[in-house]
């Protein structure tokens, strides 16, 4: 004899089936104070994944804006006709909401900066075709230096 499925397991598959509906339905116990039924574990895990995902995009939008700070600053003669300017200020403006948001993210942003640099210099490498060591620095620059706006280094002495 089989046992019966409980709504509890049915949510809880619902979570590797179908993904969307499992957000729907448990949110919805949780709203309603229904948290025995609610699968646990699993939120435990997105509320994790969610702060993962928060640090990554901040990580991914400062190399960004780091190579592209370097692209200006390394060649003046293309600031004219690139998009420089606004993938610099896109980035600045979503690391600030993010920041906004996640305040405890600048710390963690600021032990990661050796490692942001290093990475956007090789994509600036790549992408200028300039050595990799024509953008490097004894130190990372500040983030508050990074974060004004309308700031744009002149050279890459400024970064």
């Amino acid at each position: 004899m089989n046992k019966p499925v409980t709504e509890a397991e049915v949510e809880s598959s619902l979570y590797d089936s179908d993904f969307y509906e499992w957000t729907q339905t448990v949110s919805g116990h949780l709203r309603n104070g229904r948290l025995p039924e609610a699968d646990l574990e699993h939120i435990a895990e997105e509320i994790a994944d969610m702060g993962k995902r928060d640090r990554r995009e901040l990580f991914s939008r400062m190399t960004v804006l780091l190579m592209h700070l370097m692209k200006w600053a390394a060649q003046p003669e293309r600031r004219n006709v690139s998009t420089w300017k606004a993938t610099i200020d896109e980035q600045r403006e979503q690391i600030g909401y993010i920041l906004e948001d996640s305040p405890s993210l600048r710390a963690r942003l600021i032990g990661e900066m050796p490692e942001l640099y290093s990475r956007a210099t090789l994509r600036a490498s790549r992408e200028t075709g300039m050595p990799a060591d024509t953008f490097a620095r004894p130190d990372t620059p500040r983030i508050d230096h990074l974060l004004t706006l309308d700031w744009y280094p002149e050279s890459l002495d400024d970064l």
